[in-house]
C-alpha cells in the first residue's frame, strides 16, 4: 500500500510539473498596453506618422508600389510566374503549405529554380504544414531547396506547440515581394465563384521590399543560425511608385506585441471611419473598449468576418459571446456567407491602411509570428474601401436582434471557448 501510495504521489508531481512547463511555455510573457490611446494624434497628422515611427521601431519609407491581387485565381499565377523568373534568390514564408494541387505547383517551381542555380530558402510552419505530402519534403532538399519546418514541437520546448508563424512572405531577387492573407494550399485556389476563399494579397516593389526580406531573415536566423548577406538579397532598391509603406512584425519572442499596439493606435486614431476587414474577429478586453471609445466619439464602424461555415463552431461561438455592448453600441458587424473569408485589413478615415497576415484577435496580438505593411496613401485607402464595399454585398449584417436570439447551445460553446481562448 505504501509503495502504490509513493506511486501514486510521483506521478502527480510528474503531471503537475508537465502542467506547470507546458503553461508557462505555451503562455508569452506579456507587454501589453492596459491604458487605451484614445487621445491620439489622427491618420492624417504628422504626428501619427511619426509615432508609428518610432513606436513600432521600423521606418516609413517613400516609393513604393502596391498592388492588391484578388484571390488565388489571381495571386497564385502571379507569384508562380514571379518564381519563374527568378534569377539569384527565393525567400519564402507561410503558415499553410498543403494540397494535391497548390502546394506541389509551388514546390515544382521552387525545385526548378533551385535547380538552375538559384538560392532558394523556405520556412513552413510545421502545425500548418503537418498535412503535406510527406514526399514533398525530401523531394525540395534533394533539388536544392533549403527548406525550415518552423517550429517542430519538442516535449522540453512545449511553447513551440502554440507559438507559429502566420507570416505570409515571398521576396524574388530582392526586389520584388508578395504579401497578404493567403497560405499556399488548396482552399485558396480559384475565386469564391468556384468556392476557393475570398482572400488578398499584395505585390510590392521599392524600398519596403527590403524589409519583408529583413522580415524573412529573421526567422531564418532564428532556425538556422545562418545570415543571409549581399545582393542576391539585399540589392539597391529604387523607387517604383509614389506610396509610403511601413513594415510592422510581431513576435511573441519579444513580448512586445507590436500588431496589438498598431491596431490600438489604429483605432485611437479613427476620426470618422474605421473598417476591419479579419478571418477571425476576437478583440481582447481592452482592444474592444477602444472599440466602444471610438464609437463614443462618433467613428462608423464597419466589422466583416465569416459567416457560418467559414470558422470552427466554438471559435465562432466564443467571438459572438463578446459582441452585445459592441451591437449596443452601434458597431456594425457583417458576416460573408458565399465562402471562407480570409482577407485581412484596416482602413481608418479614407487615410491610412495596413494590410497583411494578422488576424482581430489574441493568436495574432499575442502569439503568432505577423508580418503587416502600413500603407500612408488616401487613394490605397479609397480602394482598399472600394473592395470591403464588394464584400460587403454579400454579407450579411448581424442585428442585436439577432444576436439575442442564440440558442442556449450556441452560447455554451461559446462560453467554453471563452474560458479557453485566451492560451489559444
Amino acid at each position: 500500500m505504501f509503495r502504490k501510495r509513493i506511486i501514486v504521489i510521483f506521478l502527480t508531481l510528474l503531471l503537475a510539473g508537465a502542467g506547470s512547463v507546458l503553461y508557462f511555455n505555451a503562455t508569452p510573457k506579456d507587454k501589453l498596453v492596459k491604458v487605451l490611446p484614445n487621445n491620439g494624434p489622427r491618420v492624417d497628422q504628422q504626428e501619427f506618422r511619426r509615432t508609428l515611427d518610432n513606436l513600432l521601431e521600423t521606418s516609413i519609407t517613400e516609393g513604393n508600389r502596391i498592388e492588391l491581387l484578388k484571390n488565388g485565381e489571381v495571386f497564385y499565377p502571379r507569384k508562380l510566374e514571379a518564381i519563374a523568373a527568378a534569377e539569384s534568390s527565393i525567400t519564402m514564408e507561410t503558415y499553410e503549405f498543403w494540397g494535391e494541387e497548390v502546394a506541389w505547383e509551388f514546390a515544382e517551381a521552387l525545385m526548378e529554380r533551385a535547380k538552375a542555380g538559384v538560392k532558394v530558402h523556405f520556412i513552413a510552419d510545421y502545425i500548418g504544414s503537418v498535412n503535406a505530402d510527406n514526399g514533398i519534403w525530401e523531394k525540395m532538399e534533394e533539388a536544392g531547396v533549403e527548406v525550415v519546418r518552423w517550429r517542430r514541437p519538442s516535449w522540453y520546448q512545449s511553447g513551440r506547440f502554440n507559438h507559429r508563424t502566420h507570416r505570409k512572405l515571398l521576396v524574388i531577387d530582392g526586389k520584388l515581394g508578395y504579401t497578404g492573407g493567403a497560405n499556399t494550399a488548396d482552399p485558396w485556389k480559384g475565386s469564391p465563384e468556384t468556392g476557393g476563399y475570398r482572400d488578398n494579397h499584395f505585390e510590392l516593389e521599392g524600398p519596403i521590399v527590403g524589409y519583408l526580406q529583413a522580415t524573412f531573415l529573421e526567422n531564418w536566423l532564428s532556425a538556422t543560425g545562418e545570415l543571409l548577406l549581399g545582393e542576391a538579397y539585399f540589392p539597391e532598391l529604387e523607387a517604383k511608385g509614389d506610396l509610403d509603406a511601413q513594415m510592422v512584425i510581431s513576435s511573441p519572442r519579444e513580448g512586445s506585441k507590436r500588431i496589438r499596439l498598431l491596431f490600438l493606435l489604429a483605432i485611437g486614431a479613427a476620426n470618422d471611419h474605421l473598417r476591419i476587414a479579419a478571418a477571425y474577429f476576437y478583440p481582447d478586453m481592452q482592444v474592444k473598449e477602444a472599440l466602444l471609445a471610438a464609437r463614443e466619439r462618433g467613428v462608423t464602424i464597419d466589422i466583416l468576418k465569416p459567416g457560418e461555415g467559414g470558422e470552427d463552431d466554438w471559435v465562432r461561438y466564443a467571438s459572438r459571446n463578446r459582441w452585445g455592448d459592441l451591437l449596443q453600441a452601434g458597431v456594425r458587424i457583417h458576416e460573408y456567407h458565399p465562402v471562407m473569408y480570409h482577407a485581412k485589413a484596416i482602413m481608418v478615415d479614407e487615410e491610412w491602411s495596413t494590410i497583411g497576415s494578422a488576424n482581430f484577435d489574441n493568436r495574432s496580438f499575442r502569439i503568432n509570428d505577423e508580418a503587416n505593411v502600413n500603407v500612408f496613401d488616401a487613394g490605397f485607402t479609397r480602394m482598399m474601401n472600394e473592395q470591403f464595399d464588394a464584400d460587403l454585398e454579400t454579407a450579411e449584417l448581424v442585428t442585436l436582434e439577432s444576436w439575442q436570439a442564440r440558442t442556449w447551445r450556441e452560447r455554451m460553446i461559446g462560453w467554453l471557448g471563452n474560458a479557453i481562448g485566451p492560451h489559444l
